[in-house]
């Protein structure tokens, strides 16, 4: 299945595997890369040390194309990009920040360079920075989230209207049904990060990964917009959020009530009632956890076979 993004990054099917914070170690990039896709080790929640040890068991995992996704947030990013470069890594989705800060310093390494955005502006900015595609987020998606709301449907083909750049979809999409609406709308591939959270290979506590499959229809939402917004499980922490809401309450009483690590809490060691589970919309098509392997090949076949049938 050639195209842009295959083409791009050397890989078999235009898939990506979204870089999630306490999710996406090693063993899911690997194993995604290795079924033909591309894995990305998520450094968002890793010390330069941690993100070292994971670029190079990966590397030991699997001979195909890997990257890193960093979010520019990330306090010590410095040294996360040394260590990238460092490590010869061939890719690195950028998110969290302005493409310009470290696109021309990644590319004049040799590194190809993604960055995620959730809208048309962010959309030209990252092509005049430099980078070689774009990911095309929709409010749909897990973690955190564009401030616009906009879905990816709505997305993609505005996107694809303004820019030259290869078009990558995500939020919202875990199905092969999902991957051919993407690329009819004019994205060139897709990025799966839910699907591949609840995956035998991922980095997330049972408790979690048995929590995605839980979800329903209506299950999640965007919240805490004042401080960057972000979809979580609608969970006895979230429930606290909405209780505080109700009070008018300042930025600081919100900063207060989230403190530190609610995300590691939920997601990596799961605690269920106080973490921050953050997880999207297509949860509610998540029945099972299965082996990425099985993920990339049930995608690809019901691609195939709902194309034909149109």
């Amino acid at each position: 299945m050639k195209n842009k993004i295959t083409e791009l990054f050397k890989i078999h099917y235009p898939i990506i595997q979204g870089g999630m914070i306490w999710v996406s170690g090693y063993k899911l990039a690997s194993a995604v890369s290795n079924a033909g896709g591309l894995g990305l080790i998520g450094a968002g929640s890793m010390y330069p040390d941690v993100l070292l040890e994971h670029i190079q068991k990966c590397k030991k995992a699997t001979s195909n194309p890997f990257g890193v996704n960093i979010p520019m947030l990330y306090p010590d990013i410095q040294k996360l990009m040394d260590i990238i470069v460092e490590e010869e890594v061939k890719i690195v989705f950028t998110s969290a920040g302005n493409p310009k800060t470290w696109t021309a310093f990644l590319k004049e390494k040799g590194i190809t360079v993604v960055h995620v955005v959730s809208s048309v502006k962010f959309a030209l900015k990252a092509e005049a920075a430099g980078v070689d595609a774009v990911v095309c987020e929709g409010f749909e998606a897990g973690g955190h989230n564009g401030r616009e709301e906009t879905t990816t449907f709505t997305l993609i083909p505005m996107v694809k209207e303004h820019v030259k750049i290869p078009v990558i979809a995500a939020g919202g999409i875990g199905t092969g049904r999902g991957m051919l609406a993407a690329m009819v709308l004019g994205a060139d591939g897709i990025q799966v990060g839910s699907r591949f959270a609840a995956t035998k290979e991922s980095s997330a506590h049972d408790n979690f990964k048995q929590a995605i499959v839980s979800v329903k229809d209506g299950g999640t939402q965007l919240t805490l917009k004042e401080l960057a917004p972000v979809r979580l499980v609608k969970n006895k922490f979230y429930h606290q959020i909405q209780e505080l809401y109700q009070h008018n309450p300042s930025t600081e009483e919100i900063k207060e009530l989230l403190g530190r690590a609610r995300a590691k809490k939920g997601m990596f060691e799961g605690d269920l009632d106080n973490g921050e589970l953050e997880i999207g919309q297509i949860a509610g098509l998540i029945h099972e956890i299965k082996p990425a392997k099985e993920i990339i090949d049930m995608i690809i076949a019901e691609y195939a076979a709902v194309k034909k049938s149109l």
